[in-house]
């Protein structure tokens, strides 16, 4: 086993070298080579699946090896995929080793070795969502709505998380690649991403209720099972967002009121974080008489104006009967906790419930 998990350390290796320059100097038979290390890999994944102490263990020997900490069990079933996928869009691999790639990836099932044919399917549709993202951005022609790219990236994370919970059991090995993933985009589009990703698993669990009253006993057991793993997934995705409190506090100034409003009338565990931070700005507010309106006490501390303290609130109350109550409820404590003023300009609480009434 231990020569195994020393092969096992190599993949990181192999996958490294197939996106670098190095592939310059490969001929047909070194393709050949790391084909078959690649179905070697997956090999190993078809025959250790089923014992979850042997793939602890081959986990644990793939995520000790750095700065590869991505890499998981679940690698080595997808291993020709991710070789034949890097070494695709390497300009550096030399024109034979390319046709001996190619004629490997379309060879029949038949004629010996090489990826099956739903591994061709899924390297096909990674390859065309790869190109779709690599399109230059354009402005949207209908807004409002999230761009096409946006929705895409979402998707492509919604199904890796899918698939990564079906294969990775622990909840902290699925925290721990959510933030492998994410820490590889830059915060904003990272934020995005996920509050997409949010929106989505909404969308799609509404648009799936719709039509309970239709469904046999078979099909109704297949959609709980189906809602149980959208809700695992929406925690690891609010796990990560919630970890931090100065990430959510960075999540929700970048992103529009209206789909924190959105995404606060699904989620009760973001819904009370989004009133708690609000609250934590809205006490950086000071009543100016001379100007005749609430401004930022400390330019370095207060994030958000008067008015877009406002629209915020304004955008929560605009939304569900449940989240309008949630949101006046906590702003008449806060008035109650700031001495309960009924006269404009003594609590940026009071006025604010005078505004959103």
């Amino acid at each position: 086993m231990e020569v195994v998990l020393g092969q096992v350390e190599q993949l990181p290796a192999l996958l490294a070298v197939s996106r670098s320059a190095l592939v310059r100097d490969w001929d047909s038979l070194t393709l050949g080579r790391a084909l078959e290390w690649a179905r070697y890999f997956q090999h190993l994944y078809d025959r250790f699946r089923d014992r979850p102490q042997l793939r602890e263990a081959l986990g644990r020997r793939l995520r000790r090896a750095q700065p590869y900490r991505l890499l998981g069990f679940p690698t080595l079933g997808r291993c020709p995929q991710l070789l034949g996928l890097a070494l695709l869009e390497n300009r550096s691999l030399p024109p034979a080793a390319c046709c001996r790639l190619l004629r490997s990836l379309l060879q029949s099932p038949g004629a010996g070795a090489g990826p099956e044919p739903r591994g061709l399917a899924l390297l096909a549709r990674r390859k065309a969502a790869a190109c779709l993202l690599a399109l230059p951005r354009r402005p949207p022609r209908r807004p409002p709505g999230p761009e096409s790219q946006l929705q895409a990236e979402a998707q492509l994370l919604l199904s890796r998380l899918r698939e990564e919970g079906r294969e990775v059991g622990e909840a902290s090995g699925k925290l721990r690649w959510l933030c492998g993933v994410l820490e590889q985009l830059p915060q904003p589009r990272a934020f995005e991403v996920v509050a997409a990703t949010l929106a989505l698993l909404k969308q799609g669990s509404g648009a799936e209720q719709a039509g309970d009253a239709d469904r046999d006993e078979s099909s109704l057991g297949e959609y709980q099972a189906s809602a149980a793993e959208d809700g695992c997934t929406a925690r690891l995705l609010l796990s990560w967002l919630l970890g931090s409190q100065e990430r959510f506090s960075a999540f929700c100034l970048c992103l529009p009121c209206s789909l924190l409003a959105f995404l606060a009338g699904h989620y009760s565990q973001l819904n009370r974080s989004y009133l708690d931070l609000l609250a934590c700005w809205g006490r950086h507010l000071l009543y100016d008489p001379f100007q005749g309106r609430w401004v930022k006490s400390c330019l370095d501390k207060a994030e958000l104006s008067w008015e877009e303290l406002r629209e915020r609130f304004s955008c929560l109350c605009r939304g569900s009967t449940l989240l309008k109550e949630q949101t006046q409820t906590a702003l008449k404590l806060l008035k109650k906790q700031d001495g309960d003023f009924k006269v404009c300009g003594l609590s940026v609480w009071t006025d604010l419930l005078m505004e959103v009434d």
